[in-house]
């Protein structure tokens, strides 16, 4: 306030009209300056208009067109944040209509199959409907109401209208009136005297008009005869022929100049690949070094050639059998294709010069390594799962295969004959392993159990069944003989003694991959300080024997990690196989 009062008085004296000095000042200061500030103090009451008049600051406009514009509503909107009127909440569909709707798309639906309206019905009465139409083959019919329908013509129903119409409508909680008389019931022949031992009946007598026939005559046995005669053809199971087999030589050079096949272990590897013993120590695999291609399906089994490993032996779902070079070059050697359908196992005989597969055609066939001929063929007409010859070299010619039927059933190769059959499995055989210096034998089963068989006596010695056991589809047995590990389907792998009382060891259980619902196989390191699995993840597993501790992990296969198998020769070399039709070598 101070500084507007005093901008007047400066403005005026700023610039003087008459030419005089700044101290010369002229009589009217006083008056300027309440004129400069006169607009700040109030109005004069008797200068102002607001006594007379009253004034609207937004008068009311009425509009020309229409006073209110109503809201639209989308038909699928669900929730609304304001509380709208009748009109506009059920106000028609505006905008084009679409001309590609049919007549069942353009009608009303408050659900996405139709329209919905709400029934009131007691429980009894529906249960009561229900009842009767799966008894008797009617019910009143639900979309006539009973109000409307004239009192002659009576209710309406669905159905067997004319039981309906025959019993009066009765409900399984009624009685029929339509029901013979008491007089018309069949009479019983009855004889309730207790003292006539031989003719006594009791509640048991036939009745009056009763015929007991004996056996059929000669047009009824004729009928049931040719009744039976197509059940049994119907239900009977054809049997596949089985198909060419062949096998188809890839390699050019498989004789050495010596004449050797390829089946003779190499001597300039740098191992020596006839040894018995395992390497001192053995190390975890680093990188992927090899990749074998040439299965189109996923594998299901991969087995080293005996004792030198310097051939590996696959077979897959696409029905074939491969083996591999292990070393040099790294090849396919030949392709074995014999079965229709894929082939579940593959197992050496102790020299490697013969073979047996096991496919899903129900057949087993006895393979020549190096010719790739069929020596012969077994068919139980079961699926076999697995199959193991016999280690002993006195029994060669004898091999066992677990099958779909619970069965183990033992082959001599020699005659083609079954010469035993172990039958106490509840379910399919998984996997069989020879223990105890190839006396006994250990399969597993889809049953959830562990049986110990002695060979050649069809009635197990031991039966291992826990309630907190899984099923465990495959079982490998350690280096020095003396532990069993079993990979189970609660994603652990359980560890059982493989000498005298065949007991789970409690303390060592293997945890962290995911193996439930596959038989993914395992493996112990030569010098039995690792065990390595594969997983339904596609990942390989090390863990330390000793400590069950995890030592390392990583993604082998694209799919399944079926299979892992440690060269027998080698510290640290590794092979993995898997449903995406890859083996993989690891060092």
């Amino acid at each position: 306030m101070l500084h507007l009062q005093s901008y007047g008085s400066s403005s005026s004296d700023s610039e003087p009209e008459d030419g005089k000095t700044k101290t010369e000042k002229p009589q009217t200061s006083t008056a300027t300056s309440a004129d400069a500030s006169a607009h700040l103090k109030p109005v004069d009451t008797q200068y102002s208009v607001g006594k007379s008049l009253e004034i609207c600051a937004a008068p009311l406009v009425v509009p020309m067109g229409q006073s209110e514009v109503s809201r639209a509503i989308a038909p699928t909107v669900k929730e609304i944040n304001y509380n709208p009127r009748y009109e506009e909440l059920f106000a028609p569909v505006a905008g084009p209509e679409n001309p590609f709707l049919t007549q069942q798309m353009k009608a009303p639906k408050n659900m996405l199959t139709g329209f919905v309206e709400n029934a009131h019905i007691s429980d009894f009465q529906f249960e009561n409907q229900r009842k009767t139409f799966h008894s008797y083959g009617y019910a009143l019919d639900p979309s006539v109401d009973g109000k409307g329908t004239a009192p002659e013509e009576g209710p309406s129903y669905v159905g067997h209208l004319q039981a309906a119409y025959d019993t009066d409508g009765a409900t399984v909680f009624e009685s029929s009136k339509s029901k013979a008389v008491a007089g018309e019931k069949r009479k019983r022949v009855k004889n309730d005297a207790p003292e006539d031992v031989e003719g006594f009946l009791g509640p048991w007598g036939k009745y009056e008009d009763e015929q007991t026939v004996a056996r059929p005559n000669e047009k009824e046995r004729a009928e049931i005869e040719e009744m039976m005669a197509k059940k049994h053809r119907r239900h009977k199971v054809k049997e596949d022929k089985p198909i060419e087999e062949k096998s188809i030589l890839h390699i050019k050079d498989a004789f050495d100049y010596q004449g050797r096949s390829f089946l003779h272990p190499p001597h300039d590897v740098g191992v020596n690949l006839r040894k018995a013993g395992a390497p001192d120590r053995c190390f975890l695999p680093k990188a992927h070094i090899h990749s074998w291609t040439g299965h189109t399906k996923g594998i299901s089994a991969i087995r080293w050639f005996p004792v030198s490993a310097h051939l590996l032996l696959s077979c897959s779902m696409d029905a074939r059998v491969k083996l591999w070079e292990v070393y040099n070059e790294r090849r396919c050697v030949r392709t074995y294709s014999g079965h229709r359908q894929a082939v579940r196992d593959v197992s050496f005989n102790n020299k490697g010069e013969r073979f047996i597969s096991a496919g899903y055609d129900r057949y087993l066939k006895l393979w020549d390594t190096e010719t790739g001929d069929v020596i012969s063929r077994f068919n139980s007409r079961k699926i076999p799962f697995c199959v193991k010859f016999h280690p002993d070299f006195n029994k060669q010619h004898l091999f066992v295969a677990g099958t779909s039927d619970k069965k183990i059933i033992c082959w001599d190769t020699r005659t083609g004959e079954i010469v035993q059959e172990y039958d106490r499995h509840l379910g399919a055989v998984n996997s069989i392993t020879f223990v105890d210096e190839n006396r006994r034998f250990v399969t597993t089963s889809d049953d959830k159990s562990l049986r110990v068989w002695e060979w050649d006596i069809p009635v197990d010695m031991k039966y291992i069944a826990d309630p907190t056991m899984h099923s465990m589809p495959a079982v490998t047995l350690a280096p020095n003989g003396k532990w069993l590990a079993c990979q189970s389907l609660d994603n652990k792998i359980v560890i059982f003694s493989a000498i005298n009382r065949f007991k789970m060891n409690r303390k060592k259980t293997f945890t962290g991959h995911m193996v439930s619902g596959y038989a993914c196989n395992l493996d112990f390191s030569p010098d039995m300080s690792y065990l390595v699995s594969g997983d339904g993840d596609g990942k390989c597993y090390i863990w330390d024997w000793k400590t069950t501790k995890l030592y390392k992990k990583w993604q082998a296969h694209d799919n399944v990690c079926i299979a892992t198998l440690w060269h027998p020769h080698e510290a640290s070399k590794l092979v993995t196989a898997g449903w995406d039709g890859l083996i993989k070598y690891w060092d």
